[in-house]
């Protein structure tokens, strides 16, 4: 079935899907839920080609991800009767404008990007993946933490 509907009600039935889902299908005593929030771009204000520091403290950071977003994940997380642990990597992902491949990367062929596709970085800057090792080790660090943490004898990590 085709339902036209705004982006955030969309996303807002997908996250009441998922919590009802876990709800009624995750069992607490063997299972531990985690929601990581979403990977910001860097793209507009805060694009990432030729960056080669986080952003500074007193820099401005322009966020990426909507308010009203992060309080539907936020409200949805609340209202399950499943305990989810809230992984919330959004803010500290926008500090890293420099830890994306930018040009230095691949095209849609899976090939290096030409000296000609880099000298044109509006077109070809990936500034949405992440390079490796890098900042996905950091929330994976951030998961080992959190699994840690709160260690249950009935949970086999």
């Amino acid at each position: 079935m085709l339902v036209k509907m705004e982006g955030e009600e969309a996303f807002s039935r997908a996250l009441r899907t998922w919590a009802r889902w876990v709800d009624h299908n995750v069992d607490q005593t063997r299972t531990r839920v985690f929601f990581r929030s979403v990977s910001p771009e860097h793209k507009g204000a805060n694009w990432c080609y030729n960056q080669t520091a986080p952003i500074a403290a007193d820099e401005a950071i322009v966020p990426w991800f909507p308010k009203s977003m992060v309080s539907i994940v936020e409200g949805s997380i609340r209202s399950m009767r499943t305990r989810a642990a809230y992984l919330n990597i959004t803010r500290l992902s926008e500090l890293r404008i420099d830890a994306h491949p930018s040009v230095y990367s691949i095209n849609r062929d899976g090939k290096p990007l030409t000296l000609e596709q880099r000298q044109q970085p509006i077109i070809y800057a990936d500034c949405s993946h992440w390079c490796l090792p890098g900042l996905p080790d950091t929330w994976n660090v951030l998961l080992l933490a959190s699994l840690m943490r709160h260690p249950s004898s009935n949970v086999n990590l």
